[in-house]
C-alpha cells in the first residue's frame, strides 16, 4: 500500500491532533486584533470545546489502533 498499512490511521492522528490544538488555542490565546470589523472578538466556546473533545477523540482512537497493531 502507498506510504504504509497505517497511512489513514496517522491521518486521522495528525487530523485530530491539529483540530484539538487549533481549537483550544483559539479558546486560550484569542487575537489580540480583528483584520475585518466583521470578525468575532473572540471564537465561539460551546463550538470550539465540542470541536476539540471531537479532535482529541480521534486522535486517541488512532493512537490507540496504531500502538494495537
Amino acid at each position: 500500500m502507498f506510504l504504509g498499512q497505517n497511512l489513514l490511521a496517522w491521518l486521522v492522528l495528525a487530523l485530530g491532533a491539529s483540530m484539538a490544538a487549533g481549537n483550544l488555542a483559539a479558546i486560550l490565546r484569542p487575537r489580540t486584533q480583528r483584520r475585518d470589523p466583521d470578525d468575532l472578538d473572540r471564537a465561539p466556546l460551546l463550538r470550539s470545546i465540542v470541536y476539540a473533545v471531537i479532535g482529541l477523540l480521534a486522535a486517541l482512537w488512532a493512537l490507540a489502533s496504531l500502538l494495537s497493531l
